[in-house]
């Protein structure tokens, strides 16, 4: 039965906003949590650090909406105006083949972050970092990548503010995604490979192993190393993990909640995949704030690769953000930050630690944390391809693969399984990312050795508690 579209062309399966219902503010939930939130220590003193011990890094509003308790604040205006130009707001799209295909009674939905120029949810900070950069007269952003979603967004942000752009791209990243490189030196970045001869750190590493596959941990090293020895007219930009980042990202989960309330719909399950975690932040924290306050029941899941599963098997503790520890410690679920993650197709989710926030929700039994071997999440996204259309990114299918989990338990509920409303967020697309799945189809991807799924439910008791 074909549906009727009404004046603005939302139907049941495709909810739009209109420019007017885009957030025009950033939701913070540190004013929200009923818990205290760990700050940033020292590695020396263990004291905590102030901002003002961030601003060599960062530009000064960065630092300052880093650390800021405000539940809202206001998105400038050429930020929501490059938003625009870039897909936002984003579709919300029920996945109804994809339905047909798991033979599930659930309804599925999933949000369109794919449809940025660069494919990914990253532009959401890019271009507010960039921007801020800009207006205080720095010259230049430095920064590392996984998989090239975010390097791609920071270049293409600061070719919009006229920055200049340098990438540290994890090296075994380099090799496998040589297009994405392209993107980010067509946008203008100059990309090198991590470890690199930038550095006197990446020139240990090389020596050690000269075919040393990288990590983020490393490349943020060396994307800090540059910013200290750039005299000022450098700042760091980073793409997850702290604060500000999954600051930005709440556009995400402002859209989604906006959309599903068109429907008169509260989803049973939001779903996103995890590496640092700024997806699957600004996907889920300002519907986790109507959670806290007994508004909404929704679960929230934490999806991870099972070879780099920091929130299911990691510790909860004061970490380095890199790996020559010249960042300060922060307070989250972390495998070490000495940890060499396998080279996994899925770049972006290689990181040792969740951001403070997830981690700090997990901690509390605000959300669960699952994980799985690559080539049950690549089985995932083709299956998603063939009924949707859409290539997700390999990141993104660990979501799916959750989703097509959830989905397949509603099933064997029978009528009660109609109750599940499933949302997961379709973080990027993977059509640069075809060499994974041609491995995929050929049987020579690489298996990871935990063949058996992770999970780490919580107990969801500290939210009642915390209500």
């Amino acid at each position: 039965m074909e549906e009727r579209a009404n004046a603005k062309g939302t139907t049941e399966d495709r909810i739009l906003l209109d420019r007017d219902e885009m957030p025009t503010r950033y939701y913070n939930i540190l004013a929200d949590l009923p818990w205290a939130f760990p700050p940033p220590i020292h590695p020396g003193t263990k004291e905590p650090l102030g901002p003002e011990a961030l601003l060599p890094l960062f530009s000064k509003e960065v630092v300052m909406q880093e650390v800021s308790s405000e539940r809202f604040i206001d998105i400038p205006g050429p930020v929501l105006e490059a938003y625009h130009q870039f897909g936002r707001p984003t579709p919300l799209q029920r996945a109804r083949r994809f339905e047909q295909a798991l033979g599930t009674p659930a309804r599925i939905y999933y949000k369109r972050e794919d449809v940025s120029p660069t494919g990914s949810h990253k532009l959401n900070t890019a271009v507010a970092q960039a921007y801020y950069a800009a207006k205080e007269g720095i010259e230049g952003l430095v920064t590392e990548t996984g998989a090239g979603q975010w390097g791609s967004a920071l270049a293409l942000a600061c070719s919009r503010f006229d920055l200049d752009c340098h990438v540290f791209m994890v090296r075994c990243s380099f090799m496998q995604k040589p297009y994405r490189r392209n993107v980010m030196e067509l946008y203008g970045a100059d990309v090198v490979p991590s470890p690199s001869d930038k550095t006197e750190f990446g020139k240990k590493l090389l020596a050690q192993d000269p075919d040393h596959p990288g990590s983020l941990g490393i490349a943020i090293s060396e994307a800090v190393m540059t910013v200290a020895g750039g005299q000022g007219k450098l700042k760091y930009a980073l793409g997850s993990v702290l604060n500000h980042v999954l600051l930005h990202q709440t556009v995400i989960g402002q859209e989604v909640i906006k959309q599903f309330e068109k429907l008169d719909v509260t989803p049973t399950h939001m779903v996103a995949c995890i590496g640092g975690g700024s997806n699957l932040g600004g996907f889920i924290l300002p519907m986790m704030a109507k959670k806290l306050k007994g508004q909404v029941d929704t679960k929230f899941c934490a999806v991870e690769p099972s070879l780099v599963a920091s929130l299911c098997e990691g510790s909860y503790e004061y970490d380095f953000g890199d790996t020559a520890e010249v960042t300060p410690l922060i307070k989250m679920h972390t495998l070490g930050h000495g940890f060499i993650p396998p080279p996994i197709h899925a770049g972006g989710l290689r990181y040792h630690g969740a951001a403070p926030i997830i981690s700090l929700l997990k901690h509390h039994g605000a959300l669960d944390a699952y994980a799985y071997p690559q080539d049950q999440t690549f089985e995932a996204g083709t299956l998603f391809a063939k009924s949707e259309g859409i290539i997700p990114a390999p990141e993104s299918c660990h979501a799916i693969r959750h989703a097509m989990e959830l989905a397949l338990e509603a099933k064997r509920a029978g009528k009660a399984g109609k109750n599940y409303v499933i949302c997961f967020n379709l973080s990027g697309h993977g059509l640069l990312d075809l060499n994974g799945y041609g491995q995929f189809k050929e049987g020579t991807l690489v298996k990871d050795e935990a063949r058996t799924p992770v999970t780490s439910p919580s107990q969801n008791l500290a939210v009642e508690e915390a209500r």
